[in-house]
This record gives C-alpha cells, sequence and structure tokens, in this order.
C-alpha cells in the first residue's frame, strides 16, 4: 500500500525533530564537556585531556624547532634534533585522519620548549620515564611545553610529539595535554644473534623500532651453541673459530655503535652469555672445558644430548672452565655498561655431562647434576656480582629447571639476582615471586614470536602424512603442533591480553620488572625479523607501558585494533616492515571485522 501525503508528512517531521534533538544534544555536550577525541598515539598514553569545547590542530611551522637548554647531555640533543627532522619531514598520511580541525586563527607551532628536571639521572633500571606534554593555541599563539623528569622520559614525550603530528604539510593536535608514564620499568625484546647472524644495521633498526614504541631494554643473547659471533679482545679464538665467518661477528666497535645507538634512544642494552649449556660453539677454540661437543644431538640409543642441534656444555669439574669463563665475562662487562649481565643457565642437559668420563666418576661417587650446576653457578656468580659489579640475570631453569636446578638457594641471593621465566605462564611467575626473586617475564605461552612456523630440524618423515597422522599421535593433523614445540602462533591479541601479574599477590606483583618479547633464530634472520617482531612487539609495548584495560578495568582490545592498524602503517612508512594485521576494508570500516560487534 502507498503511504498517504498525511503520512509522509508525519515521518518527516518525526525525522526533523530528531535530527533537532541530536543537534541540541550535540551542541550542549561539545560546550560544556571536552572532546573525547581517539588520538593515534601507540603506546597508548595514560591520561590525554583536551582544553576547549573542540579539538583543533595547527600547522606546525616550517622552521619548528626544539628549545633545549641542555646542550651538554648528548643524546638528548642528538634525540631533539632527530625528532625536529621526523616531525618536518615524515608526513605521514593516515588511513583515517583524527577527527580534528585545523585552525584558522591560530598560528603555525614553531617550537617546543623542553625542561628536565635531573637531566644527569643515568639510564639504568628504573629510572623515571615520566613526562607532560602540552600543546596549547588561541587567536595569538600556539605553545608546546614538553616536562619530563630524566631526559629518557623526555624522548619518550618527543616520539609522543611525533606521533601527533600528520599531513602535507604537517599539522599537530592541539589542546591537548598528555601525563604519562609507564606501568612497568623492564619493557624488553630478545634477539637471539646465535642461530643466525643478523648485520649491525638489522640490529639498529629494531632499536629504532624499539624506540618508537616506548621500549626500554634490548636483550642480546649473543652466544648459543651454534655460534660465538661476539670477538671479545679478552678471549678472541672463542670468535675466529666460533663464529660462521669474518663476516659474521661482531667487533668492539660494531657493539660500541650498538650500545651508543641505543642509548641515543633511551635503550639499554643488556648481554646475553648463556652458559654452562648452550655452548657447543665454545669448543672449537677450548674444546677440553666443553662434554659431548660435536655429536648428533639425538641418538637413537639413548636420551637426547641438547634440547635441539648442536651439543656441548661446559664441563664444572675442568678447572680451565673457569679462567675461559671469567675472561669471557670480564671483556662482555668492558664492553656492555649496563648493570644488569644475563648469564643463561637454562636448558642444562644430564646426558651431555655423563659423555664425560671425569663427570661419570663424580656421579657414581655420589655427587649429583644438581650439585654440578651448584658448582658452576658458585664459581662464576661471585665474579659478576662482586668483581664485575653487575645484577645477574638467569633463565628461570637455574631454580626451576626439572632435570637440573641449584638445589642451594644460598647461591642465589635475591638481592642480587633476577630470574627470567619462559614456562608455565603465570605458574611459575607466581612461584618465582613468592620466593621473593625480581622477575622478567617471557612467557612462551605468550611472548615467544618464533613460536607457530612449524620444525625446522631435516629428514623428518612425520610430515609425510597424506590423509592424516600416526593414531593417537597428532601432527600435521588433529591439532598438531606441526614440529613447533611453542605452537600455535602468538597473534598481537595473545600478546596484548597477557596480564603478566596475573594471580599474584600486591608483594609478588611489585616483584615483577616487567617482560620481554623475544624471537629465537633458528628460523629468522635480517629478511624476515621486521615481520616476525612487527606489530606483536608493539603489542606487549603498550600492555607494559599503560595496560591493556580501559578505565573501568575492561579489556580493550577491540579498540585497539584499529589504532594498532594505524600505527603499523605508519611504522611501514618509517622503515619497519611490520606485518599487517587485518585487511585495509577493515580499519576503513570499524568494528566490521570483529568477532563480536
Amino acid at each position: 500500500m502507498e503511504p498517504t501525503p498525511s503520512i509522509l508528512f508525519f515521518r518527516h517531521l518525526v525525522v526533523v525533530v530528531v535530527v533537532v534533538v541530536v543537534v541540541v544534544i550535540s551542541l550542549v555536550s561539545s560546550s560544556d564537556v571536552a572532546p573525547q577525541i581517539e588520538i593515534n598515539v601507540w603506546p597508548k598514553p595514560v591520561s590525554v585531556s583536551w582544553s576547549g569545547p573542540a579539538a583543533i590542530a595547527v600547522p606546525l611551522s616550517p622552521s619548528f624547532h626544539v628549545l633545549n637548554p641542555y646542550s651538554e647531555h648528548p643524546y638528548l640533543c642528538d634525540a631533539a634534533a632527530r625528532y625536529t627532522r621526523l616531525l618536518l619531514l615524515e608526513r605521514y598520511r593516515p588511513l583515517r585522519p583524527p577527527h580534528l580541525n585545523l585552525s584558522s586563527s591560530a598560528p603555525p607551532l614553531s617550537s617546543l620548549a623542553l625542561s628536565v628536571v635531573d637531566p644527569s639521572a643515568p639510564l639504568r633500571h628504573g629510572v623515571d620515564e615520566s613526562y607532560t606534554l602540552s600543546i596549547t593555541a588561541n587567536g595569538s599563539s600556539s605553545v608546546a611545553e614538553l616536562s619530563a623528569a630524566t631526559p629518557w622520559g623526555a624522548m619518550r614525550g618527543l616520539e609522543t610529539l611525533s606521533q601527533l603530528a600528520w599531513g602535507n604539510p604537517p599539522a599537530v593536535a592541539a589542546g591537548i595535554r598528555i601525563e604519562d608514564r609507564p606501568l612497568f620499568p623492564h619493557r624488553g625484546l630478545l634477539l637471539d644473534t646465535s642461530r643466525n647472524f643478523y648485520p649491525v644495521r638489522d640490529i639498529l633498526r629494531t632499536i629504532r623500532a624499539m624506540s618508537h614504541n616506548k621500549l626500554n631494554v634490548f636483550h642480546w643473547h649473543i652466544t648459543d651453541s651454534q655460534s660465538f659471533p661476539l670477538l671479545l679482545p679478552s678471549a678472541p679464538q672463542l670468535a675466529l673459530r666460533g663464529s660462521y665467518g669474518p663476516d659474521m661477528r661482531y667487533t668492539p666497535a660494531d657493539v660500541h655503535r650498538v650500545v651508543r645507538y641505543a642509548m641515543n634512544r633511551g635503550i639499554r642494552v643488556i648481554p646475553e652469555i648463556d652458559a654452562p649449556g648452550h655452548t657447543a660453539s665454545w669448543a672449537e677454540a677450548y674444546p677440553e672445558i666443553v662434554t659431548c661437543a660435536d655429536k648428533f644431538w639425538s641418538p637413537p640409543d639413548g636420551p637426547a644430548l641438547a634440547a635441539e642441534p648442536g651439543t656441548g656444555q661446559l664441563n664444572p669439574l675442568e678447572p680451565e672452565t673457569y679462567e675461559v669463563v671469567r675472561d669471557v665475562l670480564r671483556g662482555v662487562a668492558s664492553l656492555f655498561p649496563d648493570p644488569f649481565l644475563h648469564a643463561g643457565a637454562d636448558e642444562v642437559n644430564p646426558a651431555c655431562w655423563e659423555q664425560d668420563p671425569a663427570i661419570r666418576r663424580f656421579l657414581a661417587g655420589g655427587g649429583t647434576h644438581d650439585q654440578l650446576l651448584g658448582m658452576f653457578v658458585n664459581a662464576t656468580r661471585p665474579f659478576i656480582v662482586s668483581a664485575l659489579n653487575r645484577t645477574v640475570v638467569y633463565w628461570e631453569d637455574v631454580l626451576l629447571g626439572s632435570t637440573v636446578k641449584v638445589v642451594s638457594p644460598g647461591l642465589l641471593p635475591p638481592e642480587t639476582t633476577v630470574l627470567q621465566t619462559w614456562n608455565n605462564g603465570p605458574n611459575n611467575t607466581k612461584r618465582l615471586t613468592a620466593a621473593g626473586y625480581r622477575v622478567i617475564v617471557s612467557s612462551s605461552d605468550f611472548y615467544y614470536l618464533d613460536c607457530g612456523f612449524g620444525g625446522w630440524v631435516g629428514n623428518d618423515s612425520r610430515y609425510d602424512r597424506q590423509t592424516g597422522d600416526e593414531p593417537g599421535r597428532p601432527f600435521n593433523y588433529a591439532g598438531g603442533d606441526g614440529g613447533s614445540w611453542c605452537a600455535p602462533f602468538k597473534s598481537w591479541q595473545r600478546v596484548y591480553d597477557y596480564d603478566i601479574t596475573h594471580g599474584l599477590s600486591a608483594a609478588e606483583a611489585a616483584l615483577v620488572l616487567g617482560g620481554e618479547v623475544a624471537l629465537w633464530s633458528e628460523q629468522a634472520d635480517g629478511a624476515v625479523m621486521d615481520g616476525r617482531l612487527w606489530p606483536r612487539a608493539a603489542a606487549m609495548a603498550e600492555a607494559l607501558w599503560s595496560g591493556n584495560r580501559d578505565g573501568d578495568g575492561r579489556k580493550r582490545y577491540a579498540e585497539a585494533t584499529d589504532r594498532l592498524h594505524e600505527w603499523r602503517q605508519r611504522m611501514v612508512r618509517r622503515g619497519i616492515a611490520a606485518e599487517p594485521i587485518q585487511p585495509l576494508w577493515c580499519v576503513m570500516h570499524p568494528t566490521m571485522c570483529n568477532m563480536v560487534q
């Protein structure tokens, strides 16, 4: 039935009334309440407020500069110059531009006034990274001010300012105040450069990406069983014989370059020399101190000699072991100034030690594998703490290992020991903090970025299954892991949603220093590293900076999706080959790609 004219008139009247009511409500809201405008800053700041009834943007002056009164601070001077160039030259075009009106009356923003409470604060664990950034604009002036507790906090604020700018010519959000500080002081990324070699340029690019995401610790897992690429003047033969070749070594000049580049971006570099396990590469130079070197990792007639190919462990009963280890640690400490030094101690294999006749006699006489590890820790840990003045970091295995562990708590005093957890998610974090240890969380269930890419050992017949796996042994089908021990792949949402203090008391949670995503490199090198790391590492960066929940305590992964989509796009524009998280269509059609709308 066709509508009558009276019905049409009534419909139009209702539409007009609804529109008028909406407009009135909008006007009341905009005049009485500061606007709630979503800005694309990653990690999301802790507090963002707008000063006026309408959010605006102002042009960025071509002569924009940072008013930096700290000319004696080389790292802060470099940061100010670096971000000035970025602000003027990036000219990023967002996928969905912020809903900010470009002011027609306020003059361009020509400078940023920088103030720091403690310019001499060293970059070390627990340094204050808080900052306040405000940008005001009216008819006569546009003013930006950045105040921070330390130079390192100022660098975080400069990064935020860079993300507030967009367009060609560039404009910047105004009438805004951001107060920001991290939830956790340790926000890191582990890169394994032993399984496959990464040129220095790839490491520097990774550190640059970390600074854009406000991460502050580069955990450099330099050596392992497969290679020893670090050229130490105190023990040069380890790299000369144990690296993959002359062009796959890190010289002292390379290390200095990496450490300085990281310092310029407020990032600490923590070196890891894993021992006594994972030391097969040491046998190339010192075969007399390494047990079970160069043996097949998984013999058919006995237990595996290593967690993966590349067998060899330092011999705790050989006196020369400690001479070499001290030379290595002394050389590492001379190259890396950070107060933390990671000494590994994970995945010690009993069967590998048992290949050595002296160790077999020790065990036959009543000794234990735990005692052997205790000997090694007792002979090396005091040297790290006292002689080198370092806080020692170990993997959790040193205390929680299923086959070998230190059984005497006195060997691992919590005051100078930090433990890094990687197994059993929140359960192991609970066990370590309950024992009084400070903890760095790298749970493989959430933070291992190499998981889910299948196996890498060769000659594996399990892949040759055309219709199904062997009954009762899923591998390619029915939920099998496909050869990846820590499958499935950890998506950015999995990383983002991890609560690293889950199940802890307040006292235990206070011992959690923060977390690290980890890229183990059996199947990665510089050709693929950007996509393996980003934007998943960015997901952890926000969770550890401002949390993964909104003001009401609800997980905010839904609203984070579009922001991360935008941030990934900006990282790509900045030269970081981050993987996409969705089709572009999704960010242009908000909520339409969600599981639940």
